[in-house]
């Protein structure tokens, strides 16, 4: 992973850390149900947004050297693991 993707990743990882703790509080503090649920899909927005930095990052490295190295099993499996964690991510 490049540094600055890292950067930004960990960076964003600790705000959504922070989010859970405080879902946590509004658990504890028996808070509104609805707005416990506002703020889980903040986080699951959160979370998605890393994601896709993070795979743009391995698009961008992984599957472009793969690419640009011209083997043919190397490139297979750089585009079937992209395939197939894009097919959980539907799920």
């Amino acid at each position: 992973m490049r540094k600055d993707i890292k950067t930004s990743v960990e960076k964003r990882l600790g705000r959504i850390e922070g989010q859970v703790r405080g879902l946590s509080k509004m658990v504890d503090e028996d808070r509104y149900c609805i707005d416990i649920v506002t703020q889980i899909s903040a986080v699951r927005a959160a979370l998605r947004r890393v994601e896709e930095e993070i795979l743009k990052d391995h698009v961008a490295h992984c599957v472009e050297h793969a690419i640009s190295s011209g083997s043919k099993t190397d490139q297979r499996e750089k585009i079937a693991e992209l395939m197939a964690v894009i097919s959980r991510a539907e799920r």
